[in-house]
């Protein structure tokens, strides 16, 4: 081609099974969102000047928990085709609505997921109030089977590192009944009542998605792993939780008394889960205090692809 003539654009494909991939339409989508985004709007201090708009790339890595170079490809139109769970993670990071996080998917090959399944997204209104809390109020969002998909560092420093453990390690219902290390930190008199709570919510989802698969096996793993579960579970019991009152007793901090609240997006289902202390409990003053002493202990990235 000679010089000064500029080549008409075509998309770069990949084909597997003979799904096209137009990895250029993708990586200048995902580009043009990141360069959208200011690190307020994600919860991130900007720190000094900045020679472009936007996010950098290596923000979008960590907050999606995978290497800048793996991002940069992506964006770039090179590199593998990347999975569901990892297109989960990044609109996730970018903060993309429902729309946009299907339009992804398409883009990369996939089928869009169900509404209702995260596939590690997060819902982008929730995010937006998760960021929001983070200085004060631990909080988490989950899908309705208790899928942990995003945490703000104060509930990280709470619970530990749940959204980035791997398969069932970021199920809270599976922690719950199998995990005695992330048990230990609620109050052992609350032990019964809280597992009554979380298994009658499940049994909500199960009736509402009685066809679908991933609910089906979750019980039966959960049945298989945990004979308490199988107990609570004969019981029949039907229960959304919505508020409930919780004390934590942290390594760190001491006895916090919380008010646990559930609020549901519509769009997506998934739930943000708030940590609030209970007035004349002091558990506010010790959350500031968890906010200076713990929520470095469980944030360093495994920047894995």
């Amino acid at each position: 081609m000679g010089r000064g003539r500029t080549a008409a654009w075509k998309p770069v494909e990949w084909n597997r099974g003979g799904i096209a991939v137009q990895r250029q339409e993708l990586g200048v989508f995902l580009r043009h969102r990141r360069e959208l985004l200011r690190p307020s709007d994600v919860g991130l201090v900007a720190g000094g000047r900045r020679r472009a708009p936007g996010l950098r790339r290596d923000e979008v890595a960590v907050l999606a928990d995978m290497s800048t170079d793996y991002y940069e490809r992506i964006e770039q139109g090179r590199g593998p085709r990347p999975s569901p769970s990892m297109l989960g993670a990044i609109a996730r990071a970018l903060r993309l609505t429902l729309d946009e996080r299907d339009h992804i998917y398409l883009l990369a090959g996939h089928e869009a997921p169900p509404r209702h399944c995260s596939l590690g997204y997060a819902d982008a209104g929730l995010m937006c109030v998760l960021d929001a809390l983070a200085p004060t109020v631990p909080a988490l969002i989950s899908d309705d089977l208790a899928n942990v998909v995003a945490q703000n560092p104060l509930n990280v420093a709470l619970l530990g590192p749940i959204a980035r453990a791997p398969g069932r390690g970021r199920n809270f219902l599976w922690r719950w009944f199998t995990d005695g290390e992330l048990r230990a930190r609620y109050l052992a008199d609350q032990h019964d009542t809280l597992g009554r709570e979380h298994v009658a919510d499940l049994r909500v989802t199960l009736g509402r998605r009685h066809e679908d698969e991933a609910v089906r096996s979750l019980v039966a793993e959960l049945s298989a792993a945990s004979a308490e579960f199988r107990e609570v579970w004969a019981r029949q019991e039907v229960a959304v939780r919505r508020t409930t009152r919780k004390v934590l007793i942290h390594p760190e901090v001491g006895r916090l008394e919380l008010e646990c609240d559930a609020v549901v997006s519509p769009p997506s289902g998934q739930r943000l889960v708030l940590f609030r202390p209970q007035p004349g409990s002091g558990a506010g003053e010790r959350l500031e205090m968890l906010a200076v002493l713990g929520t470095q202990t469980f944030l360093e990235p495994s920047r894995s692809h």
